[in-house]
């Protein structure tokens, strides 16, 4: 996992639906090169003025009401949430983060997708191919759940 796909929201973007696609898949926030994707060019968590630094957590309004209810949905359907990813880069760095990151999401040689539980090949910094989901996780995902 890259440190680059790191959302300012918290977001883990290499554990994303659209970055794991195959056909037109998102190259996550922080590729200002690739903002195709209507969601991506005009999420108002990215393109936040009140932010001083690379991250949410950088606001004195963090977590203002917009990533709260971000946050929010996330919990309720992906069993994530975005506060406190921001809250464990804040406290023990982005490295520390992903390395965390990648022990929860990474299965061999797959990469578990927040958004649907499915498998898809994992991704390196310098490859663009993925293949289409392998078939869907069935276990619960209490391993899953990070402790912090």
């Amino acid at each position: 996992m890259d440190t680059g796909l790191i959302a300012p929201c918290g977001m883990n973007c290499g554990v994303c639906r659209a970055y794991l696609r195959t056909d037109n898949p998102c190259h996550g926030c922080r590729d200002v090169e690739h903002y195709k994707l209507k969601t991506r060019a005009q999420c108002r968590l990215r393109l936040c003025k009140k932010r001083k630094g690379r991250f949410c957590y950088d606001c004195t309004l963090f977590p203002c009401a917009r990533l709260t209810y971000l946050d929010q949905r996330y919990r309720n359907n992906y069993r994530m949430s975005l506060i406190e990813n921001l809250q464990t880069i804040k406290k023990f760095g982005l490295r520390k983060f992903v390395d965390t990151e990648k022990e929860r999401w990474v299965k061999g040689d797959k990469v578990l997708c927040v958004h649907n539980r499915c498998l898809y090949n994992f991704k390196t910094k310098n490859s663009t191919a993925s293949t289409p989901p392998a078939k869907k996780h069935k276990t619960p995902m209490k391993a899953a759940m990070r402790t912090v």
